[in-house]
Parts: C-alpha cells; sequence; structure tokens
C-alpha cells in the first residue's frame, strides 16, 4: 500500500486502530484491554465481569495517581469504548443470554502489536527469518513447477543433501544449535504464534461485516425468496471460495488434526525445556487452544449466516400464509354481500383443485427383465402318483359375461347399483365374481364407488352356506346419457 498523504489523512480518519493510540485514555485502555483479552486470550466476557475487573483497575491507578485521574464508572468507560464511532471494544448477546458480553476487536490487536514493536529488545534475531524466507521462497517455486523435471531435480537435490547430512551424522560430526540460534528461532515462533492468534479477531470481523450486511439486505428485501437465496448462498460461496477463505479453511483442517495437535504439544514442551529458553513464554503453553477457540468462533460466525437465512425464509412462509388467509377472508365477505344480490351469480370453475407435479426424479430407472433360461432337454416322465385336481379347480369369471349383465340391467336407466343387477343376476362364482365387477373394463359405463357408505352382498356358496360381503355402494353409470334416451324413444315408437 502506498503511504501518500491524501491516504494517510484518510486512514487517520477511517481507522479504529489509530483513534485508539491518539485517544486520551489510550494508556488505560491498551494496559487494561492488552491484560484481559491478549495476555489472558479471553474472547468473551460478561459484562459484569468486565465491569468489576476495570472498577479494580481503576481503584488502583485513583490511589496511585490521585483521586480524580479517571472520574468516570467503569461502565461509562466500557460504553465508550464499545459506542459504534470508536469501535475498539465489540458489545453483544449470545444466543439465550440478556447480558452483554465484549470482546475485543482487531485494532486493539493491531495497536498493541504496534505497541509491542516500540519496545526495545535485548536480542533481536535475524537468522531464522532470513531461513524462513529462503524456505518460503522455495515452497512458492517449487509449488508452481509444472515441469516434471524440474520437479526431478529439485527432489534429487534434496536427497542429497539428506544424504550428505546421514554421511556426517554416522561419521560423528552432528550440527547442534547454539544458544544464540534457539533463542532467535524461539522468538520468531512466538511473534508468529500471536500475531496468528490476533489475526483471527480480524478474519472473524471480516465475515461479521459480511453478516450485518447480509442481515441489512434480508430486512430490507421485497423481492423473490430464489433471487435472495441465489445472493446469499452466492456471498456464502464467496466467502469459502475466496483467498482468505481458503487460508482459514486450510488452517482449521490441519489444527483439528489430533496427530498434529498432539505434536504441538509436545515439541512446545520439549522447547521449554531447553536451557537456552530461560524466560519461555507463558502464553505459548496455552496456544493451541486458545487457536482452537478463535478458530471455532469463526467458524461460528459464519455459521449466522445460515442460521439468518433459515429463519428469514420462515418469516416469509409466514407473512404468505397469512397474506393467503387475509385474501380468503376478503372473498368470504365479498361473497357474503353479493350472495342475495339478484343477477349475480358466484359460480366459479376450475379445472382441478390441486396442480398435478410430476418431478422427473420421480421415475424410477430402467430395470431390464432377468430372463431366466430353461432346459428341457433332459426333462423325464415321472411315474410317481399325486393328485392333479388342484389344477383343475382354478376359477375364472368372464368379465364379458358380467358386462352384458350390466347392460341388462341398465336397459334404458342412466345408472344402476350393484344390488339391482345382482337381484337381476345373482353371483354364480361368489366372491371371485363379485370382486370381477369392481374392476370391469370400460364398456359404456363407469363404475362409481361411495367409500361413505356401505351395504350388504348375499350369496349362496359351497355345502349351501349363505356368504354375505360388505362392500361400498357401487353403481354402474352410463356414459353416454344420449343412449338412454333414443332407446326411450325407440320404445315410444317417436
Amino acid at each position: 500500500m502506498e503511504l501518500d498523504y491524501d491516504r494517510l489523512v484518510a486512514l487517520r480518519k477511517q481507522s479504529a486502530a489509530w483513534r485508539l493510540l491518539t485517544a486520551n485514555n489510550a494508556a488505560l485502555m491498551l494496559s487494561f484491554l492488552n491484560k484481559v483479552f491478549v495476555e489472558q486470550g479471553a474472547r468473551s466476557v460478561a459484562g459484569v465481569e468486565l465491569v468489576e475487573r476495570l472498577d479494580d483497575e481503576l481503584f488502583a491507578l485513583n490511589e496511585r495517581l490521585g483521586h480524580g485521574t479517571f472520574p468516570q464508572s467503569a461502565k461509562a468507560y466500557l460504553d465508550d469504548w464499545a459506542a459504534p464511532g470508536n469501535g475498539w471494544l465489540r458489545k453483544y448477546y449470545p444466543p439465550d443470554s440478556d447480558e452483554p458480553h465484549y470482546d475485543a476487536t482487531a485494532a486493539v490487536e493491531k495497536a498493541i502489536s504496534w505497541i509491542r514493536s516500540l519496545e526495545e529488545r535485548s536480542f533481536v534475531g535475524t537468522e531464522s527469518r532470513l531461513n524462513t524466507i529462503f524456505d518460503l521462497l522455495r515452497q512458492m517455486t517449487f509449488g508452481t513447477e509444472t515441469d516434471p523435471e524440474a520437479r526431478l531435480a529439485e527432489l534429487a537435490r534434496r536427497r542429497h543433501e539428506i544424504d550428505l547430512e546421514i554421511e556426517r551424522v554416522e561419521a560423528g560430526e552432528v550440527d547442534v544449535l547454539d544458544s544464540a540460534a534457539l533463542r532467535d528461532r524461539y522468538q520468531q515462533v512466538t511473534d508468529t504464534a500471536h500475531g496468528l492468534l490476533a489475526d483471527f479477531r480480524e478474519v472473524e470481523a471480516n465475515f461479521r461485516d459480511l453478516d450485518r450486511d447480509l442481515r441489512s439486505k434480508i430486512a430490507a428485501w421485497d423481492g423473490a425468496k430464489g433471487e435472495l437465496l441465489d445472493e446469499v448462498l452466492g456471498s456464502r460461496e464467496s466467502i469459502a471460495e475466496s483467498d482468505q477463505g481458503r487460508t482459514f479453511q486450510a488452517f482449521y483442517d490441519f489444527l483439528l488434526a489430533p496427530s498434529r495437535q498432539d505434536e504441538l504439544k509436545t515439541l512446545l514442551a520439549e522447547v521449554e525445556a531447553m536451557e537456552a529458553i530461560d524466560e519461555p513464554d507463558p502464553r505459548m503453553r496455552r496456544m493451541p487452544r486458545d487457536w482452537l477457540e478463535a478458530a471455532e468462533r469463526t467458524q461460528a460466525t459464519v455459521r449466522q449466516l445460515s442460521d439468518q437465512l433459515r429463519r428469514f425464509l420462515d418469516d416469509q412462509v409466514r407473512s404468505e400464509d397469512r397474506r393467503v388467509l387475509e385474501l380468503v377472508r376478503a372473498i368470504e365477505t365479498h361473497a357474503l354481500a353479493l350472495r342475495d344480490v339478484p343477477g349475480v351469480d358466484l359460480v366459479a370453475e376450475i379445472d382441478a383443485a390441486t396442480p398435478a407435479i410430476a418431478l422427473p426424479m420421480e421415475r424410477p430407472l430402467y430395470t431390464p427383465l432377468v430372463k431366466t433360461p430353461i432346459d428341457s432337454t433332459s426333462i423325464e416322465a415321472g411315474d410317481e402318483e399325486f393328485a392333479a385336481d388342484a389344477l383343475f379347480e382354478a376359477v375364472y369369471v368372464d368379465p364379458a359375461r358380467l358386462t352384458a349383465a350390466v347392460h341388462d340391467a341398465l336397459g334404458a336407466r342412466t345408472q344402476v347399483s350393484l344390488a339391482e343387477t345382482l337381484r337381476e343376476h345373482p353371483l354364480e362364482q361368489g366372491l371371485a365374481e363379485l370382486v370381477a365387477y369392481f374392476a370391469l373394463p370400460d364398456d359404456g359405463f363407469a363404475t362409481v364407488f361411495d367409500d361413505h357408505r356401505q351395504e350388504e352382498i348375499t350369496w349362496i356358496g359351497e355345502d349351501d352356506v349363505q356368504q354375505v360381503a360388505t362392500v361400498p355402494v357401487v353403481t354402474f353409470a352410463r356414459i353416454n346419457p344420449g343412449i338412454a334416451w333414443a332407446t326411450d324413444q325407440k320404445k315410444e315408437g317417436r
């Protein structure tokens, strides 16, 4: 970024970190917020607890510096630091809680990091950072190389270096890092670890800004839900596919691996036990846990996007349902008002009560028929005796005979019930014939079932025993009523 005059003027007005450094109570803010949110690694503190801790801090400072140095109450200071115009603390209400919570913003991390860089250091390591630069440059060049020959040459070079090192170790030549090199590398490790933890607040703030924009867009949205869904899912996908999103996800997956967590804890314990590291950073011991908590909070912020979308869609559905009920009530009110008005026809016709929906995925896939091969070349005539009467006792009901019986019962009428048909043509084959009446082919009449009414059909079965079946009322209705009218005209000789 080019630091020209206009850019610096705009940055001074917009940057919350810059405003914090130039605030009247900057020393109080930086010391207190650093102690609570940076050194102790707190990510969310209840308002009552934070007020008590700041009140103790103010009491100690007023006792030492004189009463009236910090005249306001602890709550007043916190409200001022969390004001929208300052943006140094984030005040929010967690789910299922009516008590406000506070968390430091990325501006606090940036300001504290800059203040730490002003302190004079008795030891400044440079070797490890130079090695890191070379390692990163090698990773970049090797990671983008597409030529297989070049990759093989680089791998061969590494293998040659490893072979030479193995030979030196076998010969008793072991290179050991001295205390200065160890302190150099440990200093870089702690700086990188703290910087990574501070970056999580900025990543979380970026995701929260997107969530805030989404909420504003949802609140003012008056279009179709499908368009909003495309917009939201596109924004969510852009987060995951952005450089920041991919880097964060890769770090999160890497850190969640149990083997990586165990290896990290083991390495930290071994490094802190070294004599050269005389003053290990106490925050490094809990750094893996702080990383996990910070990463999980960032993931939770991203999940709020989906929750907000779901709640919006639910509200939209309820709103549409209420609108439908209002329209129905309005139609009923107008219909009642016009019911007794002469000359007004309130009858409306629709093709179907509900639309017929056939989705392509509902169609089953084609299943080829499995043909069983039959080999009849080795069949021989049997000589065993068995009863074959069952093969000749199968009952076959002729539907043509039943159809003729229905036409005969209809005669000149437009419809006739099943009971009336059976009185003229009693059942001859029992229950099988009765069931066949229910499935007669469409031959000039329709079979209508009334499931709300039932009737009993009786017939004489085997051994002269009366059988009774309770069935729905069945009516055979002529499809073309004009046939009955022509029949009546013929009978009357017209």
